[in-house]
């Protein structure tokens, strides 16, 4: 069976699909991308200088080495070589251009000043430029000048007139221009999602500037438009406790639990109204206020992997409101989009512990040490976590993950059970915990228990297709069910047409039944959807051997070698290449190692 060594699943991925800017995703990532820049990303970690001389060597040394570091996800890096490629060819716009923004994705906003004033002297209207020096202004509360670069800057499309608009308005209501503030997102005219945006941000200028009764007004329009969006949610919550209607809010967070039931900020603010204390507005000044409309922007543009501008909107709302647990969220989010570990581990480090958020990021930042191979460290970390709170789920759940991902069954089962016997009710949304510990049991060779925990599993989530596919496998395997097995994996193939592994099971079922023209026909697709899988390689060619295509069998065993297959594997498919099947009986070619079930 394929044993992967990452778990990449995010606890905050739920969180982050359900803030304000879903609204706008679709429309984010069609227009945003193609005209907030001119310049075309390069693909582009640390190399060191190719040249330490002057001239074009080094400027194409930088280049290149700014464009590898882009590639391997290494903002940095590929900021500091830009900017040295910006030194040997400073008329070269695009080379400027992409400092700039690397300069903004590496998190170094102050540092991209000069780069984003010699872009403005050769486009006064440099739509991210303006932004940038718009928005170091607005933190050093100088609003005029702030108001001045946003009203420079490109307004083309609905987007561009959007953010715009929202941040002269935010720079208006720190001038105490509160009705002027107003009037500009009032006069905001685009699509239908439009409406929603502006309410919420009609409130959110209302209430700071102590309007309660307009705030209100707004609020109340924003929930009725969309009570789905999460930021809306917990402003209009928020309001509602500080003016004299707790029970109100805690009702409308009651109703909020069948968007996103374990959400950490709600649940902390429910438990706040309802201990009779009065909760913090959403927002308490004037950056903060445009801090949110741009994090709006940056998470609906990750959500729609445009990673790189995403970065860019979010690093702005970032240096607006450094401390805002929301926005180094999704900027930890996108940085694990893009492999970019390090990063991430960094930012979910800036969370401050007494956010709602800290737990879910200090686990999150373990799977991103695990990623690294950084194994030992993962796991102290998420025991530290179990041992201050040993009933936390999430960190139990993911330090089994783990020890499964790193072939620690033992250790797998007793995190897996420990995590099991605390729960007072085993529901549908436990399915993964008995379907995790039933594949650690079945690696230790305990199928009794195994079996048992995929059973319930089943039982719990009847048509998932992860455990239709595993136990479906596993009974194929050993001769059992054969009729319901190879059912189960036809259920998970249809659910998962373009799944390799779940299409290898099919085809390995097939095989292991006797039905070889069928096993050689899944098998193929199975390659083609994972071509780079051993397991897969190493059963097309078992497939192609039984229906007499002997060429190409071995031809696909020697493709099986060349993806770094097991040590016992490589062993099996040297012998296959050298003797072939000929002699070998059906029920010894699918052993436990020679199996993939896409776990």
């Amino acid at each position: 069976m394929s044993k992967a060594k990452s778990f990449r699943g995010n606890p905050f991925s739920a969180i982050l699909r359900s803030d304000l800017g879903r609204a706008i995703a679709v429309l984010l990532g069609l227009v945003l991308l193609a005209v907030l820049v001119t310049a075309h990303p390069d693909s582009g970690t640390g190399l060191r200088r190719l040249s330490s001389g002057t001239g074009d060597g080094n400027l194409f040394g930088n280049y290149l080495a700014a464009r590898h570091a882009t590639h391997e996800n290494d903002t940095r890096s590929a900021a500091e070589f830009y900017r040295s490629a910006v030194e040997g060819d400073p008329d070269n716009n695009v080379i400027l251009e992409r400092a700039f923004l690397l300069e903004l994705s590496s998190g170094n906003l102050p540092g991209g000043v000069d780069l984003a004033e010699r872009l403005v002297r050769v486009d006064e209207t440099h739509r991210l430029s303006r932004y940038a020096l718009g928005v170091i202004d607005l933190r050093a509360r100088q609003f005029q000048s702030a108001r001045r670069h946003f009203e420079l800057s490109d307004k083309r499309g609905p987007i561009g007139e959007m953010v715009s608009a929202l941040l002269i308005a935010w720079s208006h209501q720190g001038s105490s221009n509160t009705s002027q503030a107003l009037e500009t997102v009032d006069q905001l005219d685009g699509p239908a999602w439009f409406g929603v945006f502006k309410s919420y941000q009609s409130a959110l200028i209302a209430e700071l500037a102590g309007r309660t009764n307009l705030a209100r007004a707004h609020y109340t329009s924003a929930y009725e438009a969309d009570g789905s969006l999460l930021r809306v949610v917990e402003g209009y919550t928020r309001f509602l406790a500080r003016n004299g209607e707790a029970e109100r809010a805690v009702e409308i967070l009651e109703i909020y639990k069948r968007v996103l039931p374990n959400h950490p900020v709600m649940n902390a603010l429910r438990a706040q109204i309802q201990a009779g204390e009065t909760p913090d507005p959403i927002l308490r000044s004037t950056t903060e206020g445009a801090a949110e409309s741009l994090f709006g922007i940056g998470s609906a543009l990750g959500r729609e992997r445009g990673n790189d501008l995403a970065i860019v909107f979010l690093e702005f709302a970032r240096h607006l409101h450094p401390k805002s647990a929301q926005v180094l969220v999704a900027l930890a989010n996108i940085h694990e989009q893009n492999d970019n570990f390090s990063l991430a581990i960094e930012t979910y480090g800036e969370i401050e512990r007494s956010s709602p958020f800290w737990a879910s990021a200090k686990i999150q930042a373990a799977l991103n040490l695990n990623e690294l191979d950084r194994v030992e460290e993962a796991i102290q970390t998420l025991r530290d976590l179990i041992i201050a709170d040993p009933s936390n789920q999430a960190a139990l759940s993911s330090l089994g993950f783990v020890f499964r991902a790193h072939e620690r069954y033992d250790e797998a089962v007793e995190v897996f059970s420990s995590a099991i016997n605390q729960l007072d009710e085993i529901g549908p949304a436990n399915w993964r915990l008995l379907y995790s510990r039933g594949i650690s049991y079945e690696r230790l060779k305990n199928w009794p228990s195994a079996e048992v925990d995929f059973l319930k599993a089943l039982e719990l989530a009847p048509d998932n297709p992860q455990v239709l596919n595993y136990l479906g496998y596993s009974w194929i395997d050993q001769g059992l069910h054969l009729d319901r097995a190879l059912d189960m994996i036809r259920s998970a193939v249809e659910q998962r047409p373009d799944d390799g592994y779940i299409v290898d099971s099919l085809g390995w079922a097939h095989y292991r039944l006797g039905n070889f023209e069928d096993a050689a026909r899944e098998l193929e697709r199975a390659v083609h959807l994972k071509p780079s899988d051993a397991v897969i390689n190493d059963h097309l060619g078992d497939a192609y051997w039984r229906v007499g295509r002997r060429i190409e069998a071995r031809f696909q065993w020697e493709q099986a070698k060349v993806f770094d297959p097991e040590p016992d594997l490589l062993d099996v498919i040297n012998a296959k290449i050298q003797n072939g099947l000929d002699d070998v009986p059906l029920e010894q070619t699918a052993g436990d190692e020679n199996s993939s079930n896409g776990t």
